[in-house]
């Protein structure tokens, strides 16, 4: 078992092993002692894990309530947030009661952003089940849901009292689940940890000490720029293109998966141009060939630009896009629309 303290506005500790809920007791239950919570979870995620979850909080929670909704990435949206907003109200939850999430990126995503506005904030505990929530949404605070215009448009910085990274919670991940995770593993190898990315070259399934090398990633990260205005950014490579194969794709596509074409076409772009050494984007598809990941799409340099100004990222003149050095160094970067068309359109030849 790993425990990863994040120093933010709130602090809190991300906890890494098997069966948390019982060997971390002392830590759930100084946060939903005695108190109603609300389990948040998709009906996929709450029909393998549920009950048993819902168990073991039980036995330490002065009450326990339960809202489902139906899987995917379309669930992500206002209406949810609203009913998730009612459900709370209706079952009486004062603001030292507490919201668990069980579930993905999604479910994690949505029930933060209400657990952030309703009565203006209430405790929020987050239970990941996916490895892409494990290393990266369930840490560092965004919560969002998604406009018709793009993806994450409307959310809010939020940090979870606790996150348990239950890794008995992967072992009925279906094997595409975990592939899309693994886009966000190699993510952070690329941007910081060249030494990471080596050790993924094995191929071999994910282990806790990668999952939490990868919280501590993003920890450091956190810490230094909470509110995503600076190093935080770098987070976001293959994002931006990301977002747009998502949209363009209806979300037909999964995020993990559209985030490594996302990483793949944007880092041969930038070899092409001499923006990073030969040789990076070979090393970039084959590590995602090896996980099973996409590095190309059928969409046009321009549909995915035209999808990208509407991504959170973007301004008026331009995008902050994030740029690969090379393995294990990337950096943030200012540029036109023109500039940012020019990399998309070298990388989809």
């Amino acid at each position: 078992m790993k425990r990863i303290t994040v120093n933010t506005q709130t602090k809190y500790d991300v906890i890494v092993g098997e069966n948390l809920i019982h060997n971390c007791a002392h830590d759930v239950e100084k946060i939903i002692g005695n108190k109603k919570i609300c389990i948040i979870s998709d009906e996929n995620v709450w029909n393998i894990h549920g009950e048993k979850v819902k168990n073991q909080l039980s036995a330490m929670a002065k009450s326990v309530c339960v809202y489902t909704f139906a899987p995917g990435e379309d669930a992500k949206n206002i209406e949810n947030l609203y009913n998730i907003l009612e459900f709370l109200a209706e079952n009486e939850l004062k603001r030292e009661d507490v919201v668990v999430t069980l579930g993905g990126g999604v479910t994690g995503d949505l029930g933060g952003f209400a657990a952030s506005v309703y009565l203006r904030g209430i405790r929020l505990v987050h239970i990941p089940t996916s490895l892409l929530a494990m290393v990266d949404s369930s840490v560092g605070g965004k919560t969002a849901v998604n406009l018709k215009k793009g993806k994450n448009l409307a959310g809010s910085f939020y940090q979870p009292s606790l996150v348990l990274c239950n890794l008995d919670l992967l072992k009925t991940l279906p094997e595409e689940n975990y592939t899309e995770g693994m886009a966000e593993v190699i993510k952070y190898a690329v941007v910081f940890d060249e030494n990471l990315f080596e050790d993924l070259k094995t191929g071999e399934y994910i282990t806790e000490e990668i999952i939490a090398r990868c919280v501590d990633l993003k920890r450091i990260v956190v810490e230094e720029d909470e509110r995503d205005t600076g190093s935080r950014m770098l987070l976001n490579f293959g994002h931006t293109l990301g977002h747009s194969v998502e949209k363009l794709s209806n979300y037909g596509i999964s995020h993990g998966k559209a985030v490594a074409v996302g990483m793949a076409v944007l880092t041969k772009g930038c070899q092409k141009l001499g923006i990073c050494p030969d040789g990076t984007y070979e090393e970039m598809r084959k590590i995602l060939e090896l996980y099973k990941l996409p590095h190309d799409c059928d969409y046009t340099a321009e549909q995915l630009v035209n999808a990208a100004k509407n991504d959170k990222k973007s301004g008026n003149s331009g995008i902050s896009l994030i740029i690969p050095q090379k393995i294990g160094s990337c950096k943030v970067e200012k540029m036109s629309y023109e500039k940012l068309l020019e990399i998309v359109k070298a990388g989809k030849e």
